[in-house]
């Protein structure tokens, strides 16, 4: 029986599926989608988004997710919800009222029938922009730029968390901490920014700085652009292999993010992902905040300027700037004139001045 037995050949394996955490930066400039109310209004938008939310976490129980709103004056955490601080109050009857427990907000009637992660996640982001539309005054609408880089700060300081919390549950476990911080990664990040608005000069530096980080991360940026002119996300887009995709027609978004947007980095690597064929790589200078075609550019911390500064010193590092000869015309050197070949004989040779041709034995 034992040379008939094959059940040595089936071995049962289990792999565990690399965790996916998806951070979702959503521009909430509320001028820009003013103008958009006619033809994608907010709330709209955001049911979109939440479905594109539930398509993420289905494909796998370990995928994590995490919206922020890049409002005009600060960067919101729409979910997970912030804590609320802890009060610990007696009451006449001497007990303790527990106010730092989770409050969980109400969920709608319609939760019944959804799944109860999906519904959570719903009732906590709507609850979040709620509270976020209800604190926006007027002094803040006057303000018009979105901060986009405060958001994608927050987007990679939770990835790191996540990642370094993810490493030391399944890694660090019996002191073998290095090999596991040299093992492949143990979770996949990529952040989409759904951007409404055009790039703010100003906030040029931060972003950038961002962009270098989640590029030395290897978290991949995507962006999905309903109006506007994103240009410093195009970079931040070629930087990170992320992919940028700009909507001619804003009421179809959530088929650009289920068709271009919903698949990780490791599955992009066996598709053919949208491509962006013009891509604006001006920058802005650091002592006007203008997008600029040619500036001049310091040579130590590579600071750009649209103008020579004062007394030719770097705004940044203070080094004294040499110009050189710019603006000179380029010297023009003229070339050797070759000597030129005489035919004598009926065969091309060097030309000796003598008027009879060589002897021939």
């Amino acid at each position: 029986m034992d040379a008939v037995d094959v059940s040595e050949h089936y071995e049962v394996t289990t792999t565990d599926d690399t965790p996916s955490l998806l951070s979702i930066v959503l521009d909430t400039n509320p001028r820009a989608w003013a103008a958009l109310e006619d033809r994608l209004p907010l709330s709209q938008a955001i049911a979109n988004l939440l479905v594109f939310v539930n398509a993420h976490l289905a494909y796998s129980n370990a995928n994590q997710v995490a919206i922020i709103a890049a409002h005009v004056n600060r960067a919101v955490w729409l979910y997970p919800a912030p804590p609320r601080p802890s009060l610990h109050v007696k009451d006449p009857s001497g007990d303790v009222s527990m106010d730092d427990a989770p409050h969980a907000d109400v969920l709608p009637s319609s939760a019944a029938n959804k799944y109860p992660q999906f519904a959570q996640i719903e009732s906590t982001v709507m609850a979040s922009m709620q509270r976020l539309m209800s604190d926006t005054t007027e002094e803040d609408l006057d303000e018009t730029t979105t901060r986009l880089s405060g958001a994608l700060t927050l987007a990679l300081c939770h990835i790191n968390k996540a990642a370094q919390a993810l490493t030391t549950t399944t890694g660090g476990i019996g002191g073998d901490a290095q090999a596991a911080a040299n093992a492949a990664p143990s979770m996949k990040a990529r952040i989409v920014v759904i951007s409404v608005s055009d790039s703010e000069p100003s906030q040029y530096i931060p972003t950038m700085n961002a962009v270098f980080a989640a590029a030395h991360g290897q978290v991949a940026i995507d962006t999905l652009s309903l109006a506007g002119t994103p240009t410093f996300l195009q970079q931040a887009c070629f930087n990170t292999d992320g992919t940028f995709l700009a909507a001619s027609n804003p009421e179809g978004i959530l088929t650009y993010l289920m068709f271009g947007l919903v698949a990780d980095t490791e599955a992009r690597k066996s598709l053919i992902t949208p491509t962006h064929d013009k891509i604006d790589f001006r920058a802005a200078c650091f002592c006007h905040g203008k997008v600029v075609d040619t500036g001049f550019v310091c040579s130590i911390c590579l600071s750009i300027f649209c103008e020579l500064p004062e007394n030719a010193e770097c705004l940044t590092c203070g080094t004294k700037l040499a110009l050189g000869k710019y603006g000179a015309k380029p010297a023009v050197v003229p070339r050797k004139k070759k000597k030129k070949k005489r035919i004598v004989n009926g065969g091309g040779r060097e030309e000796t001045g003598s008027a009879t041709g060589t002897p021939r034995p």
